[in-house]
Formats: structure tokens, C-alpha cells, sequence
């Protein structure tokens, strides 16, 4: 689980999609992941704790079961706070402003904090055309998304942001 969260930080994974899988739809995957593991690792810890030694056979998949009732029964709730199953269009980003949170922003490597319509925020992969360098900080104006390359095209924004 931590391993998936540090690839999410580093952008290697983004959170776009839900997890209809095993009936856990309706929030974004990486929540109902990390619920999931996290409630059978501590019900593997107690089942082997308190099962009899010819028992502790068991435990694995009675934690396993165990994990996927009680997280589908805390995605519940859940699924209210969002509405749109956690789902983003990468297409919604296009035309939104942005700021460039790496080192620097070229053709080949960028990342960029841009806001979305209902004010959550996203670090997103960009890429500038051109001779255009953005170093951090600056504003850039998101015109278009690769989906091959899985990036924002980006160009360089004056307005305030």
C-alpha cells in the first residue's frame, strides 16, 4: 500500500478511475485499495492472534472475506462524497490555468499544479511545444491532452491564475 501511494505522489498512477471490481465501485480506486488492504492486514493480524494453531490455516481467506465485507460496508458512506465516482475528465483540464510545480517545464518533462472546476487540484504530467521553458512557479494555460503520451500540452499564461 505504500508502495502505491508513493508511485501516486511520484505521478507514476493517477486516482481518475473507480474500483467496480469486487463490487467496491464508486470511489476512487487507490481509497477503496488501501481500505481494502489495510483492513485485511489488521484482520490477519488478530485472526492469528486468537485462532488455535491447526486453525490459523483459515486466516488468509477469512481475512480476505472479512476485509472485502467491511470495506464494501465503509464505501458505503463514502460513495456521497463522490458524486461522480471519483471520476475526472482529463479532457475537463483542458483550457484550465495552471502552475509549474517541477524544477522546469520543457518538451520533454514538466509537472503542473492545476485546479479543477469543483476546486480539488491536481498535479498533472505537461509538456511545453516549441523553444518554451516554464521554470517553477510560472503560469501556464493547459490547451491540449495527449493521450498516447498521457500529458497535458501546456503554453506559457499571463493572466492572473
Amino acid at each position: 500500500m505504500v508502495a502505491y501511494w508513493l508511485a501516486v505522489i511520484a505521478g507514476l498512477f493517477d486516482l481518475d478511475h473507480d474500483a467496480p471490481w469486487l463490487g467496491l465501485g464508486g470511489v476512487p480506486a487507490g481509497i477503496a485499495l488501501s481500505l481494502l488492504i489495510a483492513i485485511a492486514w489488521l484482520l490477519s493480524l488478530i485472526g492469528g492472534q486468537v485462532l488455535p494453531d491447526g486453525a490459523r490455516i483459515a486466516v488468509p481467506f477469512a481475512a480476505a472475506a472479512g476485509a472485502w465485507l467491511a470495506t464494501r460496508a465503509l464505501i458505503t458512506p463514502l460513495r456521497r462524497a463522490f458524486p461522480d465516482g471519483g471520476h475526472h475528465s482529463r479532457g475537463d483540464l483542458v483550457g484550465r490555468p495552471c502552475v509549474i510545480r517541477t524544477g522546469a517545464a520543457t518538451a520533454d518533462f514538466g509537472q503542473a499544479e492545476v485546479a479543477s472546476a469543483d476546486g480539488s487540484t491536481a498535479i498533472v504530467q505537461v509538456r511545453t511545444t516549441g523553444r518554451d521553458r516554464l521554470a517553477r512557479g510560472d503560469k501556464a494555460l493547459i490547451f491540449e491532452y495527449d493521450k498516447d503520451g498521457e500529458f497535458f500540452w501546456v503554453m506559457p499564461y499571463e493572466s492572473e491564475i
